[in-house]
């Protein structure tokens, strides 16, 4: 059985997706960024923006019923490959002990001002 989770956020109305999808035993984040939804605002830094992302992935992944620590794949998304060094020491506090497997892509963002988006696939505790 297939569970859908909003973050209430409008984008997932407007473009018409999921922030995460429950199937079976996995739950599929979708490529998630820094945005703020408490104080709608995008931080500047990459580091502020990165510690973000996170913190909505993580709240996707509790109402799912997984944890950060069960993060199986990432996939992160930079528009700037030198800003992601910046990004290892939040990384390793937020999956040091999942270790996922990990890709990390150069590409542009659907905002210019979004420095980092990352998707997660986890499995259910």
């Amino acid at each position: 059985m297939v569970k859908k989770i909003t973050s209430g956020s409008t984008f997932e109305k407007d473009i018409a997706y999921s922030r995460a999808v429950v199937d079976g035993n996995y739950v599929f984040v979708s490529g998630t960024t820094g945005f703020d939804y408490e104080t709608m605002t995008l931080p500047e830094s990459v580091e502020e923006q990165t510690v973000l992302c996170f913190k909505n992935i993580e709240e996707a992944l509790k109402k799912a019923g997984s944890s950060l620590d069960h993060v199986m794949r990432v996939h992160y998304i930079l528009p700037n490959r030198d800003d992601f060094p910046a990004c290892w020491p939040i990384i390793r506090e937020n999956l040091g002990v999942a270790q996922p497997a990990a890709t990390m892509f150069v590409a542009g963002l659907m905002d210019p001002n979004m420095k980092i988006e990352i998707e997660v696939t986890a499995k259910l505790q």
